[in-house]
């Protein structure tokens, strides 16, 4: 890895925040609604499935075929406040494992509940999942397919004492 020029990168930072940040007050209101659900690649549906349901207590809500791709499944789990976290199995495709690549995902951050949070991380003690503990309000994990997941206990717009939205 090449010496990154810090006071560099930090001006740099500085020039898009002056340039494109604005107060809550002056910037224009969203074009969107939402998100209407993030989808991701899965291997193998039912793994998916009592990961996603069992094991972070997320409700499947619906599976049918992919119109894409005959053969493949569609299917989507509730993660709360009206966003769904959708899935696709490409059977016959071949396809790699999880990298992280520019343009892909790094991670999907989900808010949690600080109570639920805690039990969460129970849930994945008891699964045998890794994970990374930040802050004390973070846990960063792998799912079955090895796209990276944070379960977040800051509520929605906010990271870490810092107000985002």
């Amino acid at each position: 890895m090449a010496d990154l020029d810090l006071a560099a990168i930090e001006a740099e930072r500085a020039r898009i925040r002056t340039t494109y940040l604005r107060s809550p007050t002056e910037r224009p209101g969203p074009s969107a609604r939402g998100v209407h659900h993030v989808a991701l690649l899965c291997a193998d549906v039912e793994r998916t499935v009592r990961f996603y349901q069992e094991v972070l207590e997320f409700p499947l809500t619906e599976i049918f075929e992919n119109r894409d791709y005959k053969g493949s499944n569609h299917f989507f789990f509730d993660i709360g406040n009206g966003n769904v976290l959708a899935f696709f199995d490409l059977p016959g495709l071949d396809l790699g494992p999880y990298a992280e690549v520019l343009g892909g995902l790094h991670h999907l951050a989900i808010s949690v509940e600080p109570q639920r949070w805690a039990r969460l991380r129970a849930n994945l003690d008891q699964a045998g999942v890794d994970y990374q503990e930040e802050s004390g309000t973070s846990v960063y994990f792998r799912d079955p397919d090895g796209a990276r997941v944070e379960l977040i206990a800051d509520p929605l717009g906010q990271m870490y004492g810092t107000t985002v939205l």
